[in-house]
């Protein structure tokens, strides 16, 4: 694809100078009226056309035949190696969790607060629902989730340091 702002474009569509970018990127024209003779001007014409649509033709290709690496992700449907990176520290950092729930779980609370945990969080019960179910108070049932939670905190507490 000619790309209407490239270094070439902007030479080739002044035919009366030869237009060039300095290291600084300021773009400075030197006129007809800067060289000796006409046929000077055309020589340096010439060549500096050429040369900029070979880079340019170059650089058209490179950017054709290239993808860049922050793009491979999108362009695919897959995570950077960055996002793999976190993804597995962050799946390590679950693991971890995980496990030291567990352990807190099953040394920390007496069965009946393990029972009733469990029910709440991963059954999805309703402390009403545990408290008909055991056939005791619904009061008891948050008292007991209350307390294994103020357990499983200190047990982390101490895990943690």
């Amino acid at each position: 694809m000619f790309d209407q702002k490239s270094d070439y474009a902007l030479n080739k569509k002044d035919p009366d100078a030869i237009v060039f970018k300095t290291a600084a990127g300021a773009y400075i024209r030197l006129h007809r009226e800067d060289f000796s003779s006409e046929e000077e001007f055309l020589r340096w014409k010439g060549w500096s056309d050429e040369d900029y649509r070979v880079v340019d033709v170059r650089n058209n290709a490179y950017t054709k035949l290239t993808v860049s690496l922050e793009r491979i992700p999108e362009q695919i449907g897959a995570l950077s190696p960055e996002q793999l990176l976190i993804e597995q520290y962050d799946q390590l950092d679950r693991e971890e969790f995980c496990r030291l729930l567990l352990e807190g779980i099953n040394t920390c609370l007496s069965e009946t607060q393990r029972r009733r945990l469990l029910k709440y969080y991963f059954e999805d019960k309703t402390q009403e629902e545990i408290a008909d179910s055991e056939g005791v108070a619904y009061q008891n049932i948050a008292e007991s989730l209350w307390r294994a939670k103020e357990k499983l905190k200190k047990f982390f507490k101490k895990a943690m340091h």
